[in-house]
């Protein structure tokens, strides 16, 4: 495509906003991993080891719902990938903007780039650890390109959502400086309520039904039967990550737009 027409429809604050974010990004990753080992790769080596705990535990146990020990190891290692990605996301959004409140009350820039980068790097990290464990295993079980490219739905559905829930937190804790001290428990809330080293059957009925209002349950089990079933994708199970994602992400951003009048004087 010609770059004169990609120029003549984007704006000049979209444009300027995705050069800030590239910045950001780069600049975060640098600074979290500046004289690490492993770097960007602890974002797969850390759900491993977790994996490799659960598995000695609970495998025994559990590996009856899920055909083997192979396949229970496959799952849990895909629960953590993905409550590691949304903790770790979200909680590094959250304190974005007051951390960079003397930069903004320097120079004119668009606050809501501050959140976003933080989610964008962690993409980066997942792009080039965990995802692509993932999608061999997917191409191993299923032996299809299908569901291989098909992984991106339900990660695209986890990355709205985390989207959403930083924009929400990151605009709160301008307002709340207590607020990671309860964030912290929400986000320990959202993990024991999700299928993550359990398997969802084992959940009494008396409580299911809560545990379905868990937006993170249905990006698991989508994550899952992608790679792990060997059948093509379940497409309720993505349209329902999605909307999930879509609908925390408007609504996240809408908060975040409606607060932003008020943080300058916070900062």
């Amino acid at each position: 495509m010609n770059l004169s027409l990609v120029n003549k429809y984007v704006t000049p604050e979209l444009r300027h906003f995705w050069e800030i974010l590239h910045v950001l990004v780069s600049r975060n990753v640098n600074v979290r991993y500046r004289g690490s080992v492993l770097g960007i790769y602890w974002s797969l080596f850390n759900p491993l080891i977790m994996t490799a705990l659960y598995s000695a535990i609970f495998g025994s146990t559990f590996s009856k719902y899920y055909g083997s020990i192979w396949n229970y190891i496959l799952a849990a290692f895909t629960g953590l990938v993905v409550i590691n990605f949304f903790s770790s996301s979200t909680s590094q959004a959250l304190v974005s903007v007051v951390s960079n409140g003397s930069l903004l009350n320097k120079i004119r820039l668009p606050v809501s780039v501050f959140p976003v980068s933080m989610i964008a790097a962690n993409i980066f990290q997942f792009v080039l650890g965990p995802f692509l464990l993932l999608a061999i295993v997917a191409l191993i079980k299923s032996k299809s390109l299908i569901n291989v490219f098909a992984i991106f739905l339900p990660f695209i559905a986890l990355v709205l959502f985390c989207i959403g829930v930083g924009f929400f937190v990151s605009a709160l804790y301008v307002f709340y400086r207590d607020l990671p001290y309860f964030y912290e428990l929400l986000v320990f809330m959202l993990w024991i309520s999700s299928p993550v080293f359990y398997p969802a059957e084992i959940v009494p009925k008396s409580v299911q039904p809560f545990v379905n209002l868990n937006p993170l349950s249905p990006i698991i089990e989508s994550f899952r039967q992608i790679t792990l079933s060997g059948n093509l994708p379940d497409v309720t199970l993505i349209l329902t990550a999605l909307l999930s994602g879509m609908i925390f992400s408007v609504l996240g951003f809408l908060y975040f737009q409606r607060s932003r009048s008020q943080f300058m004087d916070l900062l």
